[in-house]
């Protein structure tokens, strides 16, 4: 069922629901059949900017509409709905298919593989609804690939922005403290002897 918002974003902080993009380790994101290599970059960014055409968008190339999108995370994180502005004129995605901690997979993989979750997406031009996920499925993902198989029967598919709501663990932070740690000489030891989904409105 989609719903629009029930409510203004000036009376509710939305933009903190969505500041996942800030545990988005940006450098490692990757596009698969982006015409423009380095544009899927550009769909991450904070809510508030979400409907900012001004910029580059990720576009697949002409004539195949097919996109995969690997994002890792730079600690662990709990995603509770995704949400995808897609193009005008039948460019948005119409279709998504989620695989969690599943590193290298290109579009034979994306193609034979069982997903975590998968949706019919919704025209979303004006980023109001988003996809709830089956929560239990989505702990400790430390990265997370999005494959858009189909558009809404344009040449291509175009993504402004993608954004995830959920939480940090910091699970991986506190695992590299823990070597860091354990790695350094302790002087005082060296004295003594040498670790189903459903689509809502956005709140």
């Amino acid at each position: 069922m989609a719903c629009t918002h029930d409510h203004s974003c000036e009376d509710h902080d939305c933009s903190s629901n969505w500041s996942l993009y800030k545990h988005i380790d940006l450098s490692k994101v990757t596009a698969l059949n982006e015409a423009n290599p380095g544009s899927v970059k550009s769909v991450f960014k904070a809510w508030e900017e979400r409907l900012n055409s001004s910029g580059e968008h990720l576009e697949s190339n002409e004539g195949d509409p097919e996109l995969l999108v690997y994002i890792p995370f730079t600690s662990d994180v709990k995603i509770k709905s995704i949400s995808v502005v897609g193009g005008a004129d039948g460019t948005s995605p119409s279709k998504l298919r989620v695989f969690i901690n599943r590193d290298g997979i290109d579009f034979s993989d994306a193609q034979s593989m069982q997903p975590v979750q998968e949706w019919d997406l919704v025209e979303n031009l004006q980023g109001v609804l988003e996809y709830q996920t089956r929560y239990s499925k989505f702990q400790s993902v430390a990265n997370i690939t999005l494959h858009f198989p189909e558009s809404f029967g344009g040449d291509t598919t175009q993504i402004h922005y993608i954004g995830f709501k959920g939480e940090a663990t910091q699970l991986k932070r506190d695992v590299v403290a823990t070597i860091v740690y354990e790695i350094t000489p302790n002087p005082s030891d060296h004295k003594t002897r040498a670790e189903t989904g459903g689509l809502s409105h956005v709140e």
